[in-house]
């Protein structure tokens, strides 16, 4: 048999013309489940995990899967059984951490807006941190601690205004940002943090963005941070773990984001000459771990040339994926069989109602009506962004191990999505 991975998928590879991933045939996946489709690599997690596992052997370290890049339960279980914690921002995402298992105290609660309900929530479940991310945000779980007769573990989550190098809508480090507390406020707030008596503060967060491809924005803003260490613990402050959050960027489209082992080699590297090696460190990654191993099968419905475009129309859209229509996004698709025809360049839409509703633009394929594509790089935020838009079901999602695939979740129904609703 010949077996040639794709470049950057190691667990996607073409088995004598036809797409796998991992031993799993994409094609009969679709004729079983239907299309579109989600399948992911579980290898590929457990690889993209093992990474930062030996970046940080040797270390008090804990490293919490940031669940917003995708929150089903079959991708939630894989992180859980590998040891791993829960980075999460809603009182749903906390629902789906316990539903799987995860220990509590692994869990940390982020999120500019949490409600009084999702504090009860997670003191409640004894979870083992809060990342809090303003004042007044201090002020409400230090009286909804009280008023439960507990005591809730924070971290500050800082803003140190570092640059990550992304797309505007996904950098969460700068001054201009929505999220944390101004690196030069923070003084100022520990020392209100450490006056309220239903709060204990337990560490320091920072998270920068999303999709980074390089080392320095990292390397900014640990020495930010560190320095702000060293501040509060002058004001008498023990910060017992540090959080540098994630943001670690996949290939896209020849992305060449550092490998996580080497990255926090070199973090760590900084981190020990600055005299904090002994520290807990927490870290959030997401994407890196689940993105390159999704990809959505989805079949040609029409190929229709125009005027100025030639369009290839799939049943997967905007609702399924997301990520184009949002961010402008790049997601490489390859045909499932490839043709031996001379290929057409195709701009890849969806059948949603939106000239938002692309896929991908100016793609060389040689496809026909019925032509199964795959839409690699789909495993994050494609999912657990999706939408019911147009009355479109959800699509079904697969796990994939070895030669053995298994359904962890079913299609979504027009009657599913009726049942919640009154005339």
């Amino acid at each position: 048999m010949n077996i040639t991975p794709l470049p950057g998928h190691p667990h996607v590879a073409r088995r004598d013309g036809q797409l796998h991933v991992e031993g799993v045939a994409l094609d009969a996946l679709a004729r079983e489940h239907g299309t579109p489709l989600f399948v992911y690599s579980r290898q590929w997690m457990l690889d993209a995990l093992a990474a930062y596992q030996r970046g940080f052997a040797g270390r008090n370290a804990l490293i919490c899967y940031a669940m917003k890049a995708n929150s089903s339960l079959g991708v939630l279980r894989v992180f859980a059984e590998a040891g791993c914690g829960f980075d999460l921002v809603s009182g749903g995402e906390l629902a789906r951490a316990l539903t799987v298992g995860t220990d509590p105290a692994k869990i940390v609660f982020s999120g500019v807006g949490k409600t009084r309900d999702e504090m009860r929530e997670g003191l409640a479940a004894n979870i083992g941190c809060f990342n809090v991310e303003s004042e007044a945000e201090l002020d409400v779980l230090n009286e909804v601690a009280l008023s439960m007769g507990k005591r809730a573990p924070v971290s500050l989550r800082i803003n140190p205004n570092v640059d990550p190098k992304t797309h505007p809508y996904i950098s969460t480090g700068l001054k201009g940002n929505k999220f944390g507390i101004a690196h030069d406020h923070a003084p100022v707030a520990y020392r209100h943090a450490a006056s309220l008596p239903g709060l204990q503060i337990v560490g320091i967060d920072c998270h920068i963005g999303s999709q980074i491809t390089e080392a320095s924005p990292y390397l900014d803003a640990m020495d930010r941070i560190l320095d702000l260490v060293e501040a509060v613990e002058q004001d008498g402050i023990r910060l017992h773990h540090i959080d540098f959050g994630g943001g670690l960027g996949i290939n896209y489209q020849g992305d060449t984001p550092p490998a996580a082992d080497a990255l926090w080699a070199q973090l760590l590297a900084r981190v020990d000459a600055r005299g904090f090696g002994d520290r807990k460190f927490i870290i959030e990654p997401g994407r890196s771990l689940v993105g390159n191993a999704g990809v959505c099968v989805t079949e040609v419905i029409y190929t229709k040339p125009g005027e100025d475009k030639n369009f290839c129309i799939i049943d997967a859209a905007m609702n399924d994926l997301p990520r184009p229509a949002m961010y402008q996004a790049f997601h490489a698709i390859v045909p499932v069989h490839e043709r031996s025809t001379d290929a057409t360049i195709y701009d890849v839409v969806g059948p949603v109602c939106e000239s938002g509703d692309w896929i991908g633009r100016d793609r060389a394929l040689a496809v026909e009506a019925g032509d199964l594509l795959a839409v690699l790089s789909a495993g994050a935020y494609c999912m657990s962004m999706a939408s019911n838009y147009n009355t479109r079901g959800r699509a079904a999602e697969v796990l994939v191990s070895g030669d053995s695939a298994k359904l962890i979740r079913r299609r979504e129904s027009v009657e599913d999505q009726l049942l919640s609703e009154k005339i």
